[in-house]
């Protein structure tokens, strides 16, 4: 009995939802690891939502074949791993590859194997050829002629310092280039590994001399590849104003009886640990409002013509997380009493909040409420999310002198902004629903059902 090795391509699953690709955020290993059954080889990025993909197979990191940042299509092979099994042969070790016969070879899945994507599919401006076949061998330093071995942070910080890999040393596992490696070199070169030569990448102009002090000048103006959330977001809002002719109206509202209903809440012990905050009100008025309203709760369909009204509320809640604005939806939202919903909306923007979203969190939503007021704006128009009739901005709460009963008195006030779809709603229809919600926000005791 001897040891037959494979060399397999583990492949970027079909993480569903119809998603067609994932852009590379970090990898968990580098060439020459050993990795068990199930443990994370690398983590992804796709409609938002980081997602650790686990090793199929137990076996060895051959080699990487995406590099941090890198969009890969489904399908597209991500690394190749070495796998041993047993086979009875006629001794000694037996080297097979079967990395190279992807033709036939199934996309695997979150819950098993789908059918295989083309393979066409990298867009990084050129095809990868030697590094998807590089069968190196991890024992021993790379031949010359071969694509120096390198994890995807060490080869990116060589681009940034414009350095050769082909010049440099390896001294990790099978001559891997390091961090190590590349500082050494970079230290010999008479550079540093901080960063890109300022001079070099017209980052920071030339020093200048003040009274015998050297200072730098500041960059003119730096550039950022546009990438992950914001490319996401920057996609879908060109998406939604280009196919949907929006429109936005506007509500001033006395919202003091919210206030003072939010303060009685906090102190309430069914709503102990919960945080009670008057963006909860207004989500409960949408979902209320939205029921006597069912055109600002549909969608329309590009391919039959057709407008789709929905029949439950799936309501969207825009949050600013440490990568970008993320919109996850509170499922069912319609079905829910006012500590129940208060209760997901807590639980799902601290998710958001710590980039703990999962796709299906961030998957649909059949209107949207955006918080503009948290960031001290009395109020905005938003764009809508593709797919969605309409979504409210809920300004800043501020102590204004407004009538009340008859008199001029400080109240909280505060604005609400409605941006709808002209094709699933006319004026009237937005300016009711928007009142609709105002009336809600205004008195909302006989309206909420604590359940």
């Amino acid at each position: 009995m001897s040891t037959l090795v494979e060399a397999r391509h583990f492949r970027l699953p079909d993480l569903g939802e119809g998603l067609t690709e994932a852009e590379v955020v970090r990898w968990r290993v580098a060439p020459g690891d050993e990795v068990a059954l199930n443990q994370v080889l690398v983590e992804v990025e796709t409609e938002k939502a980081v997602v650790e993909l686990p090793s199929p197979c137990a076996g060895r990191v051959r080699a990487v074949l995406a590099e941090a940042g890198e969009t890969v299509a489904v399908g597209a092979p991500l690394v190749t791993l070495e796998v041993a099994c047993d086979e009875t042969t006629g001794g000694g070790e037996v080297r097979h590859d079967r990395a190279e016969d992807d033709d036939a070879a199934p996309v695997p899945t979150l819950v098993g194997y789908g059918p295989r994507a083309p393979q066409a599919s990298r867009r990084r401006g050129r095809r990868r050829t030697e590094r998807e076949r590089g069968h190196v061998p991890s024992t021993s330093p790379a031949p010359a002629s071969a694509r120096p071995l390198a994890a995807p942070p060490v080869r990116f910080m060589a681009r940034q310092r414009g350095v050769d890999l082909t010049e440099v040393t390896g001294h990790g596992p099978g001559g891997v280039i390091t961090r190590e490696d590349l500082a050494a070199h970079l230290a010999a070169a008479g550079l540093s590994s901080a960063g890109q030569d300022p001079a070099a990448a017209g980052g920071v102009d030339e020093p200048a001399s003040r009274d015998g002090v050297t200072t730098a000048t500041p960059a003119r103006e730096t550039r950022e590849p546009v990438r992950g959330v914001r490319k996401r977001m920057a996609e879908a809002m060109v998406t939604s104003v280009a196919t949907a002719p929006q429109a936005s109206v506007f509500l001033t509202v006395d919202v003091t009886a919210t206030m003072q209903l939010v303060t009685r809440l906090r102190e309430n012990r069914r709503f102990e640990g919960l945080n009670v905050t008057p963006l909860a009100v207004v989500a409960r008025a949408v979902v209320l409002a939205l029921a006597e309203h069912p055109a600002l709760n549909s969608s329309w369909d590009e391919v039959t013509t057709e407008i789709v009204t929905k029949h439950y509320v799936d309501l969207g809640i825009a949050v600013a997380g440490p990568r970008g604005l993320v919109v996850p939806a509170i499922r069912d939202a319609h079905g829910c009493g006012f500590r129940e919903l208060v209760t997901a909306l807590g639980t799902l923007t601290a998710r958001a909040r710590a980039d703990a979203c999962t796709p299906e969190e961030l998957r649909g939503g059949t209107f949207t409420v955006t918080n503009v007021g948290v960031f001290g704006v009395d109020g905005g128009v938003p764009i809508l999310n593709p797919g969605q009739a309409g979504i409210l901005a809920f300004g800043a709460v501020q102590r204004r002198p407004w009538e009340h009963e008859g008199e001029l008195a400080l109240r909280d006030v505060v604005t609400l902004t409605l941006t709808f779809d002209h094709r699933l709603a006319d004026g009237e229809q937005a300016a009711r629903f928007l009142t609709a919600v105002g009336e809600i926000v205004s008195d909302p005791t006989h309206l909420l059902a604590f359940g």
